[in-house]
Order: C-alpha cells, then structure tokens, then sequence
C-alpha cells in the first residue's frame, strides 16, 4: 500500500509517517518546508518528501492520502485530491484505524503538559520492558526519536501513548484530534483557553473534553488533577469512568508532597502511604504533576509506583523543554517549547526557586496561534514576572502591538529586530544569569546565532 501524506514534515505527521514505514507501507510525503532534521529523518526511513503543494506529487496515485490538519481548501494539492476522487482521511483517524485499534491506548490530554508527560509514561513503560508504542510531539531525549509503532510479536499487541491534543483534525473533520483515539487510560492535565483561530470561547474546549472523557471505557481510568476546576466541570457534564485525582502537598488520592522547593525532589503518596521519592533534575510544579499523572497512569497498566519512580530518576526530560543549549562565559543558555502564559509562568517560576537570586532573563517569541491574537495581553505580561528582564520580539507581521504589555508589567523591553535582541543580550551576558529563549518555532534562528555571538 502506498500512503502520500501532506504535510509530512510537522512533528505529528512526521512522526505518523514513521509509523506507517514500520507498518510496511510505501510512504510518500509533502511540506512547504522540507528541510532538517525532520527531512533527515524521514530521508533515512526510506520516505520520498517532495518541497511544495503541486498536483504533480499525487501522479504516483497513492492508495490513499493522508491530509494534516494545517492544510486547507484553495492548497494545489488538496484540490488535486478531491478533483481526482482519491481516498483521503486524517491522521487522527489513520492512526486509530491502523495502529491503535488493537493496542491499551494510553491517552495525555490538555492545554500544558502533554508531550512531557507522554513521554515520562512512554519511557516508564520502556524502563519495565513493555516497549511500548507512541507518538509524541516532541523529541524524548531518552528516545531520540518522536514515533515508534511498538507493541509484541509482529506488533499486534502492547500499550501504545499518544499525545492526545485538542486541535481539529483536518479542514473536512473539526472535531478534536483525541476524540479518534479512545483511551483506555486517559490523563487530563488542565485546561485553559487556547487556540483561539478555532475556538471561539472556553466553553467549547470544554465540550471538546467531554466528548473525549464520552470514549473512555467504564473499566478505564481518568487521572486528573483535584484542583483543576475547568477539568472539573468537563467531568461534571457526564463521566462513566473511574477517576482518581492528583495534587501537590493537599490530599488526593495521589498526592505529591515536595521536599525542595523547585520540584526537584519530592515524595509519592498513594491514599497516605509513601511510595518513594523521586529525584531528578526537572524543576517547577507543571513538571511535579506531569510525573504524578505519569506514575498514577502506569499504576493503571500494573507497574508498581515504586518501579515508576525508579524509572523517573533517569528521565531525561524532552527536546526544547528547558534544554540546556550552552555555558558560555557564566551565561546558561536554554530553549524552551513556551506557547501559553501559563507555560511561561510555571516554567519561570520553577527556575527562580532553583537558581535563587541569580538573574534571569526570558527572552520570548509570540509565535502561536493565540499569542499572535493577543488574546492573552495581561495574562502573558503577568507570566514574566519572575524574569529580572523579559525581552519580547515583535516581528513585523504580528497582529497586535506588543507595547501594551507594559501597561501590566515593568521589567519588559520591546524589540523588532533579532540583531537588535542580540546586541542586547551581549551587554547583559557582561553580567551573566539565566537566558531562556521561548518560542514553539525557529525563532529566526536566534539560538546558533546567540551562541556564536555570546
């Protein structure tokens, strides 16, 4: 069988494309932006990857095409697709109709958290030797790489983690990626408001996330966390499931107490009885109860939280999640994934009860969907307050004027350029600290650059 996918070079359907190849199936693909490392990757699968949308890529006649979620009606070869009346289908559906149908799929659902906490899961199974399955959107160091189809002999059978978003599914099926997976286990991590080009209001994530919690199995499991007040009354609109919630130094039935601040040490306790006590070089509370979630999900599967946390002490955390990139002349140099004021709040605040009172300077590109819309002006001048500076990038093609974030916030500076942002950060690397360059995209490339620079 061959299988053409559009849109080949995103990490979801990157990672989907690995999948199918380890299924045996002839893999074909195409992206505006063909280029490594993902390009690389798929090279090295033995995958075609062609550079731009045309008609000309479908005269192979795939048996069937697969159509990622950021293409739309008027892209060259969509329209090809239906003029031609081939076989096409999303990847979520793809994915569960060929590869989960048969697996324990365990779901991580949620606005923050999901690729984190997939691949704390994935890599405690992995550490109990069930070689589980995934797709996670993201690189788990532990891995390296961001898909694997798993599973026993001929892979027909075993647990597989799939990182369960709530984007839609392609421009033909609106609804939520995750409503195609129907966990068995299902983590719901927290919700807020996000992806403001499709979601008009909170409310209809919310009904997104009862139609997920509507596909769990009654002799499933929730995890969610007892606090979340959001997830609360999703599970209030009509939950058929078991659900077992998770907290930080309160008292649900799976309840984290800290041991040190920043969330690098802590201690697991199932129904008041110590399980053990995790110790890794993660920070924050986001990280705290992305493990708990992980753990209390692998109990669901049968391993013991004991084995669990033995398996966390050799996390290795996730590509872009904080990741060190470099220690230059008493600079740290770090990268991470941040898309959400959230995000940025709990990563920030889990550094600064780490380093103390050495200075930290964020340096941040409003690069996603709902950052671009500026849905988020105060929230997000708010999430930088643990910064003793906050440089933010204004590219020309932004919708809104990044000025406004002063109204809420005085350690902000404004800068248009990426040269600009860069002579800015050789004056301030003079006194060394903490750099935290966030954004869910390239970011110009600042991060070689900032490097060579520094």
């Amino acid at each position: 069988m061959h299988i053409h996918i559009l849109g080949i070079c995103g990490t979801f359907m990157g990672g989907l494309a690995v999948i199918a190849r380890q299924l045996g199936y002839q893999v074909s693909g195409s992206d505006q932006n063909v280029y490594p490392p993902m390009s690389t990757q798929l090279e090295q699968q033995g995958i075609q990857l062609m550079n731009g949308y045309c008609a000309e890529n479908l005269d192979s006649n795939p048996d069937v095409v697969i159509i990622g979620n950021a293409l739309s009606r008027g892209n060259p070869e969509v329209e090809e697709v239906l003029n031609r009346g081939l076989n096409y289908v999303s990847g979520p559906q793809w994915l569960a109709e060929h590869v989960m149908h048969d697996k324990w799929v365990l779901g991580v659902a949620g606005t923050h958290g999901k690729t984190t906490t997939a691949s704390m899961l994935s890599w405690i199974l992995e550490h109990q030797g069930f070689n589980p399955g995934f797709l996670i959107g993201g690189i788990p160091l532990n891995f390296g790489i961001s898909a694997r189809l798993g599973g026993g002999p001929e892979n027909k059978s075993g647990f597989f983690v799939i990182e369960a978003d709530e984007y839609d599914s392609a421009f033909f099926d609106k609804r939520s990626k995750f409503v195609h997976y129907k966990p068995r286990t299902a983590i719901l991590n927290n919700l807020e408001f996000d992806h403001a080009d499709i979601f008009p209001d909170l409310d209809a994530i919310k009904r997104q996330f009862h139609h997920l919690v509507r596909t769990i199995p009654g002799e499933g499991l929730i995890i969610s966390p007892e606090c979340d007040a959001n997830i609360n009354d999703v599970l209030a609109m009509g939950c058929w499931t078991p659900v077992e919630h998770t907290s930080i130094n309160a008292s649900a039935q799976w309840n984290v107490e800290l041991l040190k601040a920043d969330g690098s040490q802590f201690s697991v306790l199932f129904e008041n009885n110590q399980q053990g006590i995790v110790e890794w070089t993660l920070t924050g509370e986001h990280n705290v109860y992305n493990a708990i979630s992980a753990i209390a999900a692998a109990n669901h599967v049968g391993i013991l939280p004991k084995d669990a946390i033995a398996a966390l002490s050799q996390f290795e955390n996730v590509k872009r999640r904080m990741e060190v990139l470099a220690k230059i002349n008493g600079v740290t140099l770090y990268d991470d994934f941040a898309h959400h004021p959230t995000a940025i709040a709990t990563t920030l605040d889990g550094l600064r009860k780490q380093v103390g009172k050495e200075r930290i300077i964020a340096i941040v590109e409003p690069r996603s969907n709902t950052m671009r819309l500026g849905i988020h002006t105060e929230t997000l001048a708010k999430s930088l307050a643990n910064a003793d500076l906050a440089i933010m990038y204004q590219p020309q093609n932004l919708d809104w004027d990044l000025s406004k974030l002063n109204s809420y916030a005085d350690n902000i500076e404004i800068y248009q350029s990426l040269d600009g942002i860069i002579a800015k950060l050789k004056v301030e690397a003079c006194a060394g600290g903490h750099f935290v360059l966030m954004s869910n995209g390239s970011f110009g490339g600042i991060y070689q650059r900032l490097q060579e620079e520094l």
